[in-house]
């Protein structure tokens, strides 16, 4: 009995000196984090002459700004909406097509780099660091490099997002990937199934529904990232926001209709989404007759 409580006092006092080490690890951690953070504004305040301070008191002066001229022309907020309605439909059309390309070839990619699913086993790792390179590179860095290449519009932001789309779709899909059942490839390998045949058919009937999920998910990201890029001149409705934003007063109505549509259409998508992603994932809920 003595040695039991002893045993037990010894277990006790290691989990306690454990927990001790977690402590000063964990807040070790948190002082190097803050110091870092505190260095890290104060440079890029000393590099930018202390503008930050002397700015902060009119951090607000720009929306109010805005609103004030906004609510002045509150009635020509209809017209303004209507206007630029088709450069909206622009962006969401960039958001689509670079969506639907990335998840394509994201879904080829995560087949690829899957083991027990790959056509080439050993190459496996190479697809692996193809995917992390394409989700490294941002959006913005890749489509400044089209568009000095190939001109503004909006090819250059589609390939730029299809691009990174594909790196990061490959990655979640390949973690969906993991998760099938090998029997139905199994099954179609044994009676003389090609790669793609096994793929299609034991595979993806498997992994469909998570995989248009990840795709609606990455929908809603890409229509902002679209947005974001017209800034650069890759068009959609970020450009007109640029242009509007650039001729400064007078055509800050402008640019609050602009905003206005940005936002609502990622509330709905977001909202549309959630819903579809629920019933993929899910199912449809049943109610239950009381």
């Amino acid at each position: 009995m003595t040695d039991q409580a002893s045993s037990v006092l010894d277990i006790r006092a290691d989990y306690m000196a454990q927990m001790r080490r977690k402590r000063m690890m964990d807040g070790i951690i948190l002082v190097v984090f803050i110091a870092l953070m505190v260095t890290g504004f104060m440079i890029a305040d000393d590099r930018n002459a202390g503008g930050f301070w002397d700015g902060l008191h009119r951090f607000f002066d720009f929306p109010k700004e805005v609103l004030s001229e906004a609510v002045e022309k509150i009635a020509e907020l209809p017209g303004n909406l209507w206007t630029y309605f088709p450069s909206l439909i622009e962006t969401i059309n960039i958001a689509a097509a670079s969506t639907l390309l990335g998840a394509m070839l994201g879904m080829l990619l995560s087949l690829l780099s899957t083991r027990g699913m790959a056509k080439w086993p050993r190459l496996v790792p190479l697809f692996r660091r193809v995917m992390d390179i394409m989700r490294a590179m941002p959006e913005i860095v890749i489509a400044l490099v089209l568009i000095f290449v190939m001109g503004g519009g909006p090819v250059p932001a589609m390939i730029a997002i299809a691009f990174h789309t594909a790196g990061a779709l490959g990655k979640l899909f390949s973690e969906v990937n993991e998760n099938a059942s090998l029997k139905p490839i199994e099954g179609l390998q044994s009676v003389g199934a090609s790669w793609s045949q096994r793929m299609w058919l034991g595979v993806i009937p498997q992994v469909a529904p998570n995989y248009f999920s990840y795709a609606l998910l990455r929908f809603e990201i890409n229509i902002r990232a679209s947005a974001i890029l017209g800034f650069v001149g890759a068009g959609g409705i970020g450009y007109e926001l640029r242009n509007a934003m650039s001729w400064g007063k007078g055509q800050y109505d402008d640019a609050m209709a602009i905003f206005l549509l940005l936002f609502l259409t990622i509330v709905a998508v977001d909202q549309l989404s959630s819903v579809v992603r629920e019933r993929l994932t899910h199912g449809k809920t049943q109610k239950v007759a009381s």
